[in-house]
């Protein structure tokens, strides 16, 4: 496996691996017509547009390539919170894998990749955003030191209620 930056090139295999993990991991926290309807072709405009934009500073999104393909990725950069310091407090907006290598380590690896380079580029803490449902997320996020910080989010923009739980850890140096 190997995990690096992203390249525009990538923005497919990104939608591709976006979509295919909310099908699998969102089932019962989100209406199934909602899943059913997503497709990569939806997100892709999203990828392509981020993936293609010179990268303000600070801000990046890893894959994790096996056997030469994308099985995941993580996009990350400054906290969007307005009770965050975006000079100190970085966000992972979005960590995914394919279902087939959930549980295999990847996951693990693309974020101790993601927590190494915000420490790098001079964050203290990080803060991300789980669907509250989400028990398998959120084991996984506990076990890697991620703890919830007490913030919530219900949201209802894709017509359907959703709350979200803000988890935050500190990162090394």
């Amino acid at each position: 496996m190997v995990i690096r930056r992203a390249e525009p090139a990538d923005a497919e295999a990104i939608a591709v691996v976006h979509v295919r993990s909310w099908q699998a991991a969102y089932p019962g926290l989100m209406p199934q017509a909602h899943l059913d309807g997503l497709t990569p072709a939806m997100r892709l405009p999203v990828w392509e547009r981020l993936l293609g934009e010179a990268a303000p500073p600070r801000t990046e999104v890893l894959v994790a390539e096996a056997d030469g393909s994308v099985a995941g990725f993580a996009s990350l950069g400054p906290g969007r919170d307005d009770d965050v310091d975006p000079a100190v407090v970085a966000e992972i907006s979005a960590i995914y894998l394919v279902p087939e290598i959930w549980g295999a380590g990847v996951g693990g690896r693309l974020m101790a990749a993601a927590l190494d380079s915000l420490a790098a580029a001079g964050y203290e803490q990080a803060v991300l955003w789980v669907v509250d449902g989400n028990i398998r997320a959120r084991r996984f996020y506990e076990r890697g030191g991620w703890r919830p910080d007490g913030a919530a989010l219900h949201d209802e923009s894709d017509g359907f209620p959703l709350t979200e739980i803000r988890y935050r850890r500190a990162l090394r140096r």
